[in-house]
């Protein structure tokens, strides 16, 4: 059987979190099927001081997860139209979180495919949207514990090696403070047919 990830994995400095979800195996059971990726794209958000990350205004009803303890599910709506799934980190009392970006779909790609309207294999989680979209990942699941819980978690996958690890500037966050625009805090497996593709 796959091992799963510890709470202990979570409670790691989140960029050194973000650096081992890099190969790990996100998983959603949906009626008891299986839908699985690999993990080739995150970026990392950390604490009040990062003007990129939910928490920089404080505690609030939608960020309140983001201030629990680790391994627990983050999920947010965005632009009116899509969620997202961010895994927290660190210690409880310090809002720090993963945003999954992009996966390698593995096990229950016919499902995915129908939940994304037939969309190409590269295309099902090539983005947090999709991602979402293709596990049916929605506002039910936040506050998911991602050790314990039966519908949302990791499982460990072969290490990714250093070489092959790009880190660059986190996408889409135009509105924070040049500090936190330019900080490489976005892991990206080089070369994955599956990650984002930047605009």
């Amino acid at each position: 059987m796959p091992c799963r990830l510890p709470r202990s994995f979570f409670s790691r400095p989140t960029l050194e979190v973000a650096r081992g979800l890099l190969g790990a195996r996100l998983v959603r059971v949906l009626d008891r099927e299986r839908l699985s990726g690999t993990v080739v794209e995150v970026e990392a958000y950390i604490g009040q001081d990062d003007t990129a990350c939910h928490a920089s205004r404080g505690l609030t009803p939608r960020n309140a997860v983001m201030f629990g303890p680790p391994s627990f599910a983050y999920v947010y709506f965005t632009y009116g139209m899509h969620w997202m799934l961010n895994v927290v980190t660190e210690a409880e009392g310090f809002p720090a979180a993963v945003l999954i970006r992009a996966l390698e779909p593995s096990e229950g790609s016919g499902l995915m495919r129908r939940l994304r309207g037939g969309r190409s294999d590269r295309e099902l989680a090539s983005g947090p949207a999709r991602l979402c979209e293709a596990l049916a990942i929605d506002g039910a699941l936040n506050g998911t514990d991602m050790v314990r819980g039966d519908d949302l978690f990791f499982e460990r996958g072969p290490p990714v090696a250093e070489g092959v690890v790009l880190r660059t500037p986190r996408i889409g966050i135009d509105y924070a403070r040049r500090r936190d625009r330019v900080a490489p805090w976005r892991l990206v497996v080089a070369g994955s047919p599956f990650a984002t593709r930047r605009r």
